[in-house]
């Protein structure tokens, strides 16, 4: 299906320049690269930039690294942490950014087409269906979860994005769970949070299905990455759709919260994209 491009505004974005360090070079190309600065996402970025053969991080620097981890940079890129959804904003005057996948189609880009490379492993970035701890069996959530696990939204996915977005569930239900009282449930809402794309489009799907049991979706968007966790451990949202696991994991730890997933329903992959640069031909030959 084509998608409908959205027109980039024109923000001012404030870049936080990492450090220049021995390890990772001088930048005497002056070719920069813009990164996530979330922990787990810039990981993620630094390990496709890895697998390209750009850098060579820290024996033992896992989905916690960042630029410190950097343990060899010969080709002296200078990189700029910027907050993930500023990503596509600043890819204008950047070389390159590594953006996720979400970020890149609310932009207009479409990853498998406008990435110059794309991460070749990311089954562990599965973005998951997240609630607050002790409410994972609730039948408002089994029944969020029933309609996100369905065929119609395994359809939609790959109709939707091909490949830029990629469905992880095995066994599409019809829509709903055997186990929920949806008599009980009808004339309830279900809140959840979510970023605009892909999620909040998914969500609309399953908006439809739960609707024919006369249940209500609220699909509140987020354009952060913390609130989303935050309003959902406060109780003030059921639940929200917008992360990875490992970025959960990290959340939870840095900030005592008790949100847990209760279902992986797609994965983006990452990917390189040019800014000033048309291909990546520039890192390893200079501009």
């Amino acid at each position: 299906m084509k998608r409908f491009v959205k027109k980039l505004t024109s923000l001012a974005v404030c870049l936080t320049v990492a450090a220049s360090l021995a390890a990772c070079g001088g930048g005497k190309k002056g070719i920069q690269i813009a990164v996530p600065n979330d922990t787990t996402n810039e990981a993620r970025a630094l390990m496709l930039l890895q697998e390209l053969g750009y850098i060579t991080l820290k024996d033992g620097a896992g989905i916690t690294a960042t630029v410190m981890d950097i343990a060899e940079n010969p080709y002296d890129i200078s990189f700029n942490e910027v907050e993930a959804a500023q990503l596509p904003n600043v890819l204008q005057d950047m070389d390159y950014a590594v953006i996720n996948s979400n970020y890149a189609i609310d932009a207009g880009l479409n990853p498998m087409e406008d990435a110059l490379a794309i991460e070749g492993s990311f089954s562990a970035y599965g973005n998951v269906l997240a609630v607050k701890e002790g409410n994972e069996n609730n039948d408002n959530i089994k029944a969020l979860k029933a309609a996100l696990e369905s065929q119609q939204v395994a359809d939609f996915i790959l109709e939707e994005y091909g490949g830029d977005v990629v469905s992880t569930v095995d066994n599409p239900t019809d829509g709903y769970d055997a186990s929920v009282d949806y008599d009980a449930l009808a004339g309830t809402t279900i809140t959840v949070a979510a970023s605009p794309a892909p999620h909040a489009e998914i969500l609309q799907v399953a908006k439809e299905i739960l609707a024919a049991k006369d249940i209500t979706l609220d699909i509140m968007e987020f354009t952060d990455y913390v609130q989303p966790n935050n309003v959902v451990d406060t109780g003030e949202v059921d639940a929200n759709y917008f992360q990875h696991q490992p970025y959960l994991d990290d959340f939870n730890a840095e900030n005592g919260t008790h949100v847990v997933s209760v279902a992986t329903i797609h994965v983006e992959p990452m990917g390189i994209y040019g800014g000033k640069q048309s291909s990546l031909d520039a890192i390893t030959e200079g501009k």
